[in-house]
């Protein structure tokens, strides 16, 4: 995606005419205008001039946003709006309290004004016809932007602004006009009729009013950005670079991709690295949230932006400039805000024709009160209340707002949302499928007992083991070798290494085969105890994974790693189940040791020996059934993340993830996922919300304004319609900044919502089965299914654990499951193919 910054919008209408220009040019494939930030994002393969061409061609200017933001990273965002507004209503304000003081203080209660103006009425309306003059000069963009509108034919709320104020003081003339030759002819009643029709202090009070509003409109917005200009304001200016010997000082925007720096105790880490000497304490709250210091080793990797708390580092640059971790994060709210959220076309649709239908209304308001018999001034007042109040800007900040405030929220948690799409659908998610290995546990395999065989002694296991594993890259490799270490053995070379894909591995060392695996495989090379075989089965009972080695035909024992559940997952679980939520575990494990993992954590569902390449195929099964987030860490997370609904990536793991993901969670904690449901339900919430105000308020403002309710005594002057549609703006942008105080890690206010639960149907049903060894097993199996009535047929598999049930009449899953484990086989999954 490519951003731009335009400039010159003022409201919906502005933003839906250049989202039109842009999609019509050739070669753009997306196009979301956000009025808040000015800013625009662009998919496809047209060229940036041809882009800008257009946005000018509609009226606005535009220019490369990224060109900027690179040229001046801290500067991309300073508020330059806000100062001009002030000091431009400033000296409105002034001009109008004078010209309020001579048009309803000297008329209304006889405030003294100068002698010389006693009696002359006409130089009473000279003087407020040059005060509203000033007034209409120092806020001439209004008039500017609204006519240059008008004449493309795509009136904005400027427009609105300019016709409402413009008319009131072309009226103002004309009867400053009439009251001079009243005047002249002596008819003082007549000169006594035009002074209240004057409405030079409207004039003013509108342009002044509505810049009032634009002024806190400002402020509202560059609240909204907070969140992304702290981000930006992290990123270290200097960096200490070790050239020839000799450490030097220069700006962090030049350290380069393999230099070495160092960071000594309470200085900030300039770009991403690698630690290559020193230990120290790294504080990350910046970038993830978390309070607590990180200690750091060589080995370790750092982030820019985080600080040294404790030792000297010396570390080689990884990432530098656009590719460091903070620019990726700030890239990813940014772009969260530049993107365009669905709901959003909801007010974009109504901000299309809203102008015209507004200037249409307030066309047949004065009309309708010209052949009801009413003067001119009382039909011009309400004709130009419709124009003022009317406020289509309420309706385009609705969204975007938010969105801004969640998305900010979302990265001071360390919870970044890519897309404004990803953080309204987030909380619409029914079903969340978990990786098992690096999200629901460590991801850190250790091991936890040794069993070596009768007559062996556990030190000749762990060095045949160790022997072989330093060859693999496993992580349950890592894991015997590091146990290995800590025990002192020393790594040994073997020869002949072979890895037995899925199985084990072998090789030779000092002229005998060692080999090493599962107890399948092992079990296919030599007959094994009984004790041996009950030892694994319990080990997998328990979730760990039992690893056997032999010397030559001969077992030497057994080693059990296991992968621990990170503290937080089980209670990450309960609050997604709290949500109305389903949570399913995917796992590559055996069904024995992911059960074990499944029952720890809680899980209402567990898919086992699932292949990399399967996950995304069990993904596609789960969104037959809702809407599925897809939570993952690994490389061979990615295929099941671009399937799901909503990818979200934990922060920690492979970028090929974060890549593939919608969301990414930076603290790498399960915890997060409940969070992110809770920021992104508020969010659309806050949304709804704004929408409703915003239509609420037209739907009762312009009527009012229109004269709907004269009959009851109910009129509206069209300063108050100015100032009402100023404050329907600020009101919009003040709702969306409660988000801040959003706690999206409080679960006692959750609330199930009721799901859409799909009626048992006919259609077939795949049953993941344990346990069958054999054709009996079949039998045993097929046997049972096909007594259930309402199964036609069961076609049973032992070698690939699953039975494909055809249904002929509608059957709900418990029933096949439980059918299969009365049997004596246990069901681990039950998946659904519908007719």
């Amino acid at each position: 995606m490519k951003r731009y910054e335009v400039t010159g919008m003022s409201c919906a209408a502005c933003s839906a005419r250049v989202e039109r220009a842009v999609s019509a040019v050739p070669g753009v494939t997306g196009c979301a205008v956000n009025l808040l930030t000015g800013s625009m994002g662009v998919e496809g393969t047209a060229a940036p001039e041809t882009v800008i061409a257009a946005v000018q061609a509609a009226g606005y200017g535009a220019s490369i946003q990224d060109e900027k933001q690179e040229a001046a990273p801290r500067d991309a965002l300073r508020d330059t709006e806000t100062p001009k507004i002030r000091r431009r209503l400033m000296a409105s304000a002034a001009l109008l309290l004078v010209l309020m003081y001579v048009s309803m203080g000297h008329m209304m209660w006889n405030w003294p004004l100068p002698g010389w103006f006693a009696g002359n009425h006409v130089a009473i309306g000279l003087v407020q016809l040059l005060l509203a003059g000033c007034i209409l000069v120092l806020n001439r963009s209004f008039f500017i932007s609204g006519f240059r509108s008008l004449w493309r034919r795509s009136p904005n709320m400027d427009t609105l602004v300019a016709l409402g104020a413009g008319v009131s003081f072309a009226w103002s003339v004309y009867v400053l006009f009439a009251m001079t030759d009243a005047q002249l002819q002596g008819d003082m009643d007549r000169v006594m009729t035009c002074m209240d029709q004057l409405y030079f202090e409207s004039a003013g009070m509108i342009l002044t009013l509505i810049t009032l509003g634009k002024l806190l409109e400002a402020r509202s917005k560059g609240k909204t950005t907070d969140a992304i200009r702290s981000l930006m304001q992290l990123a270290p200016q200097t960096a200490t670079v070790i050239r020839n010997g000799r450490e030097e000082t220069i700006p962090a925007e030049q350290v380069q991709k393999g230099d070495i720096f160092a960071v000594r105790p309470g200085e900030s880490i300039p770009v991403d690295g690698v630690i290559l000497s020193g230990e120290g304490a790294v504080d990350e709250s910046a970038l993830t949230g978390e309070s607590i210091p990180v200690d750091k080793a060589p080995g370790d990797t750092v982030c820019a932006a985080t600080i040294n708390h404790a030792g000297y580092l010396r570390c080689e640059a990884t990432r530098v400039g656009e590719d460091t971790t903070l620019s990726r994060i700030v890239r990813m709210v940014s772009d969260a805000a530049a993107t365009k959220a669905p709901i959003a076309k909801i007010a974009d649709r109504v901000s299309g024709v809203f102008v015209p239908v507004v200037l249409a209304l307030a066309a047949v308001t004065l009309l309708v009160w010209l052949l009801l018999g009413y003067g001119a001034g009382f039909a011009l007042a309400r004709g130009i209340s419709v124009l003022v109040i009317s406020c289509p800007c309420a309706l385009g900040l609705a969204t975007p707002v938010a969105i801004m405030v969640g998305s900010g929220v979302g990265a001071r948690h360390g919870i970044l949302f890519k897309t404004a799409v990803s953080l309204e659908e987030t909380g619409k998610v029914q079903i969340v499928a978990l990786d098992k290995t690096g999200t629901i546990t460590q991801g850190e395999p250790r091991v936890t007992d040794v069993l070596p065989a009768p007559g062996v002694d556990a030190r000749t296991l762990l060095t045949a083991a160790a022997a072989l594993e330093a060859k693999s890259e496993h992580p349950l490799a890592r894991a015997v070798l590091a146990y290995g270490e800590q025990q002192g053995i020393s790594r040994q070379e073997v020869t002949d290494f072979t890895v037995h894909t899925g199985s084990g591995l072998s090789g030779v060392l000092d002229g005998k085969r060692l080999t090493g695996g599962s107890l399948r495989f092992i079990a296919s090379g030599i007959p094994l105890p009984p004790e041996a075989v009950r030892t694994a089965d319990a080990w997998s009972e328990q979730g760990k994974t039992p690893l056997l080695f032999m010397e030559d035909g001969v077992l030497l024992g057994m080693l059990a790693v296991a992968d621990t559940i990170r503290e937080d997952s089980p209670e990450a679980i309960r609050q997604l189940q709290g949500m109305g939520i389903r949570v399913v575990m995917l796992t590559g494990d055996n069904a024995r040791t992911a059960r074990a993992i499944g029952d720890q954590a809680g899980v209402d569902q567990v898919i086992s020996d699932v292949l990399p390449e399967e996950k995304a195929a069990e993904i596609r099964r789960l969104r037959q059934q809702g809407r599925v987030a897809m939570v993952g860490d690994g490389i061979n997370d990615a295929p099941g993340l671009t399937s799901a609904d909503m990818g979200i990536a934990i922060g920690a793991g492979a970028d090929v993830a974060i890549d593939a993901a919608d969301l990414v969670l930076m603290k790498s904690r399960l915890s997060d996922v409940p969070a992110a449901i809770r920021l992104s339900r508020s969010t659309l919430r806050n949304i709804h919300e704004n929408l409703f105000w915003a239509f609420f308020y037209n739907v009762i403002g312009i009527p009012l304004a229109a004269g709907v309710f004269v009959p009851l005594g109910l009129t509206l002057n069209p300063m108050f319609g100015a100032a009402a549609m100023s404050l329907s703006s600020v009101c919009v942008v003040g709702n969306a900044l409660r988000l801040n105080f959003c706690r999206i890690y409080d679960a006692r206010r959750d609330h199930r919502r009721r799901q859409r639960t799909a009626p048992a149907k006919t259609g077939t049903r795949i049953l993941q089965i344990e346990g069958m060894m054999c054709g009996h097993c079949e039998n045993a199996v097929r046997t049972a299914l096909e007594a259930i009535e309402g199964v036609g047929a069961a076609r049973v598999s032992h070698t690939a654990g699953t039975a494909v049930v055809t249904l002929d009449a509608p059957v709900e899953d418990p029933v096949l499951r439980q059918a299969v484990e009365k049997a004596g086989y246990p069901v681990t999954a039950v998946t659904r193919q519908e007719e």
